[in-house]
């Protein structure tokens, strides 16, 4: 007899996944795919449309061909602010450009120019000025650059959207995509912004639909239910705001860490904008504020830095444990600035002198107490007055005994958890539809939770 399963496509810059769940959220098959980048008209490396296209049908037809699996449902989650852009028979009109391609300064300076200043519209949006990881931007640039192909356009889809689409044939928007950084989102009014009326958008965007509604296969004779995809980064916070209700704050911690709050629907601030804050919508429609820190890449650096100076390899810092005698000593000595950016007190490391440390294992202590001192200063912001009861962290630093005792140590107020779950982003994607596809109730197994209490002090 078949399992019923739904098929998840959970598409990264680099990796590109296929999952089957079972009903029990069980990986049950995986594929995997890695493309060759190509290059756009100006030269810039971006995606390789066709080749993730082809994928798609090629990894379908791989599991329709499998008499063991019958497939109930499909959704997909990609990286976010990438728009293809379709004409009528829905054929690709440009290559996908890369968010990180450089924006002209003279357009960008047009656009604020015209739409309120940088600071003022950045608050409307909740979207730090980025160029073309604001998706918007690119959509004006597209008009302003290239008319010719504007006019041809039919819809802008998100990368998400235009891979459901695939599928099922139809057009349509979705609020993760929209509200993450896109500049086209007013927060204060809860719809688009002006600009995108003013600059006759409205008609080249899909209608936006609710994040769990599926459509019908536009292949005759399948049964199976497509949903609407997902931004990648909004995915992996649905088994979260499945499972618990208490509120709480995720720590997504890998090259960035991310805070992410739904729990807070206060406006954004210059202030916070300042400090790498955004917000952006989840996939119930509510705002997620998020502040984000460049730790992970930080931790890298500096740990090859340490490793270099006391002539160890940098495998042997990840299996220093936590040691309180040492937290205590180095404490005593940290001078804290107090009005320092979460930014400024990242590198702080950085700055400091490794012949003051006595072995590799102290100057690691430091390391692991600036970065968890940085990350408090950026999650502060993400809590602001909501009334947080639980920190869940996931990723690598979740797994770092010495950075989970620090944090539960910086927020004794809060319920620390080092929290754990094979591939967050596509059961999120699959959680989202869950009724859809799924006979069973929603699990409430997936994650796996490690307690981190604050450590007593070792002296009085």
């Amino acid at each position: 007899m078949s399992i019923p399963v739904i098929a998840i496509f959970d598409v990264g810059k680099t990796n590109k996944k296929l999952f089957l769940f079972d009903e029990h959220y069980r990986i049950v098959f995986e594929r995997s795919a890695r493309f060759t980048e190509t290059v756009d008209e100006d030269g810039d490396p971006c995606e390789n449309l066709a080749s993730l296209r082809l994928s798609v049908f090629d990894s379908l037809h791989e599991v329709f061909r499998k008499d063991e699996f019958e497939i109930k449902a499909i959704n997909f989650s990609t990286y976010g602010a990438s728009f293809v852009y379709i004409d009528e028979s829905g054929k690709p009109l440009t290559p996908l450009y890369n968010y990180l391609k450089a924006y002209p300064e003279s357009l960008k300076d047009q656009f604020y120019d015209q739409y309120g200043g940088e600071e003022n519209f950045a608050l409307q949006t909740a979207s730090p000025v980025l160029g073309s990881l604001n998706s918007g931007m690119q959509l004006y640039r597209l008009k302003h650059e290239k008319p010719a192909v504007f006019n041809q356009l039919y819809k802008a889809l998100h990368l998400p959207q235009y891979m459901s689409f695939l599928i099922s044939g139809k057009v349509y928007s979705d609020m993760t995509s929209i509200g993450c950084h896109t500049n086209l989102w007013d927060f204060q009014k809860n719809g688009y912004h002006d600009w995108v009326k003013q600059e006759g958008l409205l008609d080249k965007l899909a209608p936006i639909v609710p994040a769990d509604s599926v459509f019908q296969a536009s292949f005759p004779g399948n049964n199976y239910a497509v949903g609407t995809g997902f931004h990648d980064s909004s995915a992996a916070l649905i088994p979260y705001l499945v499972n618990f209700t208490k509120p709480f704050v995720l720590l997504s911690t890998g090259t960035w860490c991310i805070s992410l709050n739904p729990f807070n629907e206060e406006p954004l601030t210059s202030g916070d904008l300042k400090a790498d804050c955004l917000s952006y919508i989840h996939y119930q429609g509510k705002p997620v504020k998020a502040s984000r820190l460049f730790a992970g890449y930080e931790h890298e650096q500096q740990t090859k830095r340490i490793a270099a100076h006391f002539n160890v390899s940098t495998a042997k810092l990840k299996t220093i444990n936590y040691d309180a005698l040492v937290v205590e000593k180095l404490s005593r000595q940290t001078d804290e600035q107090a009005n320092e950016s979460p930014q400024e007190r990242l590198t702080l490391f950085g700055r400091r002198d490794l012949a003051n440390f006595n072995s590799e294992t102290e100057a690691y202590h430091q390391l692991m107490l600036d970065l968890v001192h940085a990350q408090k200063t950026s999650t502060d912001l993400a809590i602001g007055n909501s009334p947080v009861k639980r920190l869940f962290v996931d990723g690598g630093f979740g797994k770092n005994v010495i950075y989970m005792n620090l944090l539960a140590e910086a927020f004794p107020q809060v319920e620390v958890f080092a929290a754990s779950m094979a591939q967050a982003t596509a059961i999120g994607t699959a959680l989202a539809i869950h009724r859809s596809w799924n006979s069973l109730p929603f699990p409430n197994d997936i994650i796996e939770l490690k307690y981190y209490a604050p450590v007593k002090k070792v002296s009085s």
